[in-house]
Formats: structure tokens, C-alpha cells, sequence
């Protein structure tokens, strides 16, 4: 029997015991013989396991949860704080991951909802202006190996004004998608450094529904920490 059929065999035998889940995600993880694969989620400052799969016979892996709103999920082989572990964006609905052991992280192929790619085309262009920056440190760097201290000035500026720009950049994709959980969870995790100004000019854009989210309420709570500081 092959590894497939066996793992839609125990699918169809356990959903008959039990009770169907509003958010699944499976896949493959090449390379692997024998590990226990978790999905976990952020709650108090830590990671909660949703649910876990033992995994000895079969590189196929189906896990499940309950969610109430979108948000942050988490694929891994261990429940170390420091372990390496797949983060994507997922909602009530069905998320693909492909991957494999030996590169568990950066082989990740994901298939998720709207949320997901949005959340990955925000990444594939900050993405840009992380590497342009990159590209900035190591001319600066031989500008001052060289000991032409007015070329390494001059590459400091051009990547502060990378670095504004990419800040303007995140904060006009916020707004932009006011209407998506991904809009305040971009502002609590890759500019919450800003001027609390802009964070709060996104806290004030988003809807009802948004702001009442998890990170919606992260986020509001962020910026009055800040404004009483």
C-alpha cells in the first residue's frame, strides 16, 4: 500500500470520530523517517500547539484546527522555542505546505488563502528594498577598506533613504489593505519601530472587523503602551 493511500486511509478513519475542523493543512516533507510535526500559534508570548501528527511510515501529513479569524500559523519539528519553524498566514479553509527535511524552512511551498498571498507579496517587495540595502552594507564596506570615507558617507545616506523608504513603503501597504488581518499584523511586526504617528494613522484606517481582530487589538494596545511612555 502506498504511503498516499494509507494516509487518505487513516484521514477517512479518523473524521469519522472526529469532529471535522474549520482549517486543515497538509502536504509533504521530503527527506523525512520519523519525526512528530506541530502546528502551533502565538498565545502569551509563546507557542501553543493546535495540533500534532507522529509521523513514522509516511512524508504526507494532514493537521487541523479550529480558528476563529486568520492569523499566523506555524509548521514544526519540535516544540523549542528556538526551533525552525514555517510561518504563513491562514484562515478558516485549506493550506498546502511542501517541503523538506533537510532545508525544512527555506523549501517551504505554500498554497494558502487570500491572505497568505498578500502577506507574500508584501515579503517578495520589502524583499527588494532588504536587498538593495544588502547590496549598500558591502560597497560601504569596501569603500571603507579602501579608506574613501567620503564614498562610505555617501552609501550611509543612500541606505537611509532605503530604509525610509521601505518604511513608507509597509505603512502605504497597511493602509491600502485596511480590510485584511495581514494590514495591522505588518504594522506589529515589521514596523512597530516607526513614529507611533503612522501607526496609529493605520490603527485609525482599519474597520470594525479588522481592528477587533488579534492583531488589530495588538496593535491598538502597542501604540497607547507607547503614547504613555
Amino acid at each position: 500500500m502506498s504511503n498516499r493511500i494509507y494516509l487518505l486511509l487513516v484521514i477517512l478513519i479518523t473524521s469519522c470520530t472526529q469532529t471535522p475542523k474549520n482549517t486543515t493543512v497538509s502536504g509533504s516533507i521530503k527527506g523525512l523517517q520519523k519525526a512528530t510535526l506541530y502546528l502551533q500559534h502565538v498565545e502569551d508570548d509563546g507557542f501553543t500547539t493546535l495540533d500534532s501528527l507522529e509521523m513514522t511510515s509516511t512524508t504526507d501529513f494532514v493537521l487541523g484546527c479550529d480558528l476563529k479569524e486568520a492569523e499566523l500559523l506555524f509548521l514544526s519539528l519540535s516544540k523549542d522555542v528556538d526551533a525552525e519553524r514555517i510561518s504563513f498566514f491562514a484562515d478558516k479553509g485549506h493550506t498546502t505546505i511542501n517541503t523538506s527535511l533537510k532545508r525544512f524552512k527555506f523549501d517551504a511551498q505554500i498554497e494558502g488563502g487570500v491572505q497568505q498571498k498578500l502577506l507574500e507579496s508584501y515579503y517578495k517587495n520589502i524583499g527588494r528594498f532588504k536587498d538593495q540595502k544588502l547590496e549598500l552594507i558591502e560597497a560601504q564596506l569596501n569603500a571603507q577598506k579602501d579608506g574613501n570615507s567620503e564614498r562610505a558617507d555617501s552609501l550611509r545616506v543612500e541606505m537611509d533613504k532605503i530604509v525610509q523608504r521601505s518604511y513608507l513603503y509597509s505603512i502605504n501597504f497597511a493602509i491600502n489593505n485596511k480590510d485584511s488581518e495581514v494590514a495591522p499584523f505588518v504594522a506589529v511586526s515589521e514596523i512597530y519601530d516607526a513614529n507611533v504617528k503612522y501607526l496609529d494613522t493605520i490603527n485609525k484606517v482599519l474597520p470594525p472587523k479588522i481592528a477587533n481582530s488579534k492583531y488589530g487589538i495588538i496593535l491598538e494596545a502597542y501604540i497607547k503602551t507607547i503614547k504613555s511612555r
